[in-house]
């Protein structure tokens, strides 16, 4: 099979598990498996250098920048160490100490300049991944396999200049093509995850999922057969396990369910990461690295059978209800579109919607950090009487029941909206879309952990399999 793997942040996580993860691979390249492997930067990486990067901006301290790239420097150098054991590793050390040098005259650069653009945080933010690369590919070579390491860019991502968030160009389908067929068929190439360049060179990110994302956009660029992307779960589980200790993960899930978990909450994968590999129809496996042989969650495009009619039960807690009422608004033309146009130029995201028959009330759900933004907007743009209160309440969570099987089965909403009322959950809003992939509701903060408990025994997802 022609094997993309991609391995996050908690599997790469130190030398140790590098050395895991190279041993991992190994066994499935000596069944005759051809795999590309995508990394992520080492645990914790990432969120160090952003800190980083902004302390430099607001304090300008060059000695704090001095003391951070010797620690980062020395945490790599262990876990390139560890990850190849006896190995020489001169030629490693040399080129880890070339991505540093760069790495500390960005920052320093910062401390002289004051300021962080979106452009300059992407290619701070790319270093975790460039560290990692070389160190991963190292461990390879250490247990046999030939391996190379490369950045995004030099394996032919190229995406537009929206930093912070990059979407490939078409042209990246080609150029990855092409760059990966030159490589020996026994090449174990590892790729930095989550950036790319841009037309004029600059290292762009690739936003939420980056990692998942350049492992979707590789294997469509080469036809994978399947997409397997590691982590430290057994796969996509039912609910969030914190919430009900009997959750259990998926074997099986549609594209559109995990898009709709994604949006209400579920940490699973972001719709935009795989939404490359599900364009052109290549499975996507979610695997626990820590134990290979569990079968994991198979994300697939459509799903032709479906045993249960709901899969997943998802929450979202940071979020806050705006409501809009009024005798004023029935009848009157315009006030929905004005709304949801004054929102959109705030950059306010709309989470849910609901509007009673009456038209005399208009509801929202926003992110919480948007709520004060909100409505301060509203309130500017309804000063005719046209609207008579917007009041706000951020002690709420949106719960939505997930599931393709739900489509045209009659009674769902009945068994949930019961569930709940037997249990004294009050339901303050409801929505939902005509696909009826979802039903979504809003309940008060206090009572979520309870009405997903409730709903996870309800429709029996503790035996799903």
């Amino acid at each position: 099979m022609k094997l993309i793997m991609k391995f996050g942040g908690t599997s790469v996580g130190n030398g140790k598990k590098i050395r895991h993860v190279a041993e991992l691979v190994k066994k499935y390249k000596d069944k005759g498996n051809d795999i590309v492997v995508v990394t992520s930067a080492l645990e914790g990486v990432t969120d160090d250098i952003l800190h980083a990067a902004y302390e430099a901006m607001d304090e300008g301290n060059v000695t704090k920048i001095d003391d951070f790239i010797s620690n980062i420097t020395a945490q790599h150098k262990k876990a390139l160490y560890d990850a190849v054991e006896n190995d020489p590793v001169d030629d490693i050390i040399a080129k880890l100490e070339v991505i540093i040098t760069t790495f500390r005259n960005d920052l320093k650069g910062i401390c002289s300049l004051g300021e962080l653009t979106l452009r300059s945080i992407d290619k701070l933010s790319s270093y975790g991944e460039r560290l990692a690369a070389p160190i991963l590919s190292a461990s390879f070579r250490s247990v046999g396999m030939e391996s190379e390491p490369f950045t995004g860019g030099e394996i032919g991502i190229l995406t537009d200049d929206n930093y912070g968030s990059a979407r490939p160009l078409e042209s990246t389908y080609r150029a990855v093509k092409d760059h990966m067929s030159q490589l020996p068929e026994s090449t174990v190439p590892v790729i930095s995850g989550f950036i790319g360049e841009d037309e004029h060179g600059a290292i762009t990110t690739l936003g939420r999922g980056g990692s998942d994302f350049t492992a979707s956009i590789i294997g469509a660029s080469i036809k994978a057969d399947e997409i397997w992307l590691w982590k430290e779960v057994h796969g996509i589980m039912t609910t969030d396990p914190k919430l009900v200790p009997e959750a259990r993960p998926l074997s099986i899930i549609s594209y559109i369910e995990v898009m709709e978990m994604s949006f209400f909450g579920a940490k699973v994968l972001h719709p935009k990461a795989i939404e490359p590999a599900i364009r052109h129809d290549i499975p996507v496996r979610v695997k626990n690295t820590f134990d290979p042989d569990y079968p994991g969650t198979l994300v697939v495009k459509e799903q032709e059978t479906v045993e249960n009619v709901v899969k997943a039960v998802s929450v979202i807690d940071n979020v806050a209800l705006i409501n809009i009422s009024g005798a004023g608004m029935v009848g009157t033309i315009g006030v929905a579109a004005r709304v949801f146009s004054v929102l959109a130029h705030e950059k306010v995201n709309i989470i849910m919607i609901s509007q009673g028959s009456s038209e005399a009330n208009l509801s929202i759900v926003v992110g919480e950090s948007y709520k004060k933004k909100a409505v301060e907007a509203l309130e500017k743009e309804f000063t005719n009487g046209v609207v008579g209160e917007i009041e706000s309440d951020a002690h709420i969570a949106v719960i939505a029941v997930v599931g393709v099987g739900m489509a045209g089965i009659p009674g769902v909403a009945g068994n949930v909206f019961k569930a709940l009322g037997n249990n004294n959950i009050n339901v303050i809003m409801i929505s939902q879309g005509s696909s009826q992939h979802n039903i979504s509701f809003v309940v008060k903060k206090d009572a979520a952990a309870k009405a997903v408990q409730v709903l996870h025994k309800d429709f029996s997802l503790d035996r799903l399999q």
